[in-house]
This record gives C-alpha cells, sequence and structure tokens, in this order.
C-alpha cells in the first residue's frame, strides 16, 4: 500500500552540520524534509539548489547576492534552482524549523551534462564536416 502520511516522530534525526538537524522522508525522485536550524549554524558555501517550503518556527534569514530577506513562520519559501538564485541561509533565533519539498536526483537520473551531450555530438559534426566540407 502507498504510504500517504509521513510520521515525522518515528524518523530519525541526523545531523549532517553543526547547527543543523534533519528528518526526511523519500520516495522516488522527490523528498519531505523537516529540517532545524540553531543560531549555530553557518553555510559553508552558496546553495544553488531549489527550494519550496514552509516556516514553522523562528526566523531564517536568506541571503541572495547581498539581497537578504527575512522568512518568519507562516512565510512560505520558493527558490528556483541555479546559479542566478544562489542563497546562504541564517537562523536570526535560537531555532529556526522548516518543512521542504525536493525534487533528489540519483546517479541514475542526473540530466545529461553539457560535456556528455557536446561529446555525443562530436561524431556526428565530424561526419558532416568530411560529407559537406
Amino acid at each position: 500500500m502507498q504510504q500517504y502520511k509521513v510520521a515525522f516522530d518515528s524518523l530519525p534525526w541526523s545531523s549532517p552540520a553543526t547547527g543543523v538537524r534533519l528528518k526526511a522522508h523519500r520516495h522516488g525522485d522527490r523528498q519531505l524534509r523537516l529540517l532545524e536550524f540553531t543560531d549555530q549554524f553557518v553555510e559553508p558555501d552558496w546553495c544553488v539548489k531549489g527550494h519550496v517550503g514552509y516556516v514553522l518556527e523562528g526566523q531564517l534569514e536568506i541571503d541572495f547576492h547581498g539581497n537578504k530577506i527575512i522568512f518568519n513562520p507562516g512565510d512560505g519559501i520558493f527558490i528556483p534552482p541555479g546559479e542566478e538564485h544562489k542563497h546562504m541561509g541564517k537562523s536570526l533565533t535560537d531555532v529556526v524549523r522548516v518543512v521542504l519539498v525536493e525534487d533528489v536526483q540519483t546517479q541514475s537520473k542526473r540530466p545529461f551534462g553539457v560535456r556528455r551531450l557536446v561529446a555525443a555530438f562530436r561524431p556526428a559534426e565530424r561526419r558532416i564536416k568530411m560529407r559537406f566540407g
């Protein structure tokens, strides 16, 4: 039977870095994460992933190239993926809790990279040049 309810209370916390812990439920290439940031969390680098979520508790500041936006409880988060939307988050309160819904790419489902795409078309390009000069 399909699982329609995510019981976060039954999921274990994991802590991938200082000042952050999370619980995640993954199904296929989608995941639902409950994240908890403390004021000890420091983003190590700019994030270019897309995020869709909801702030449950606390105040979260997200820096977009110097444009800082504060998210409060009840605010939605919608950040498209990509370099032009890179961002860094920071907790303004002791604790921030957010729920994020994310696409997760597995190794086999990663998009065809530009280098691989160019390499795939090189033989055809050579054949065309040889044939048509």
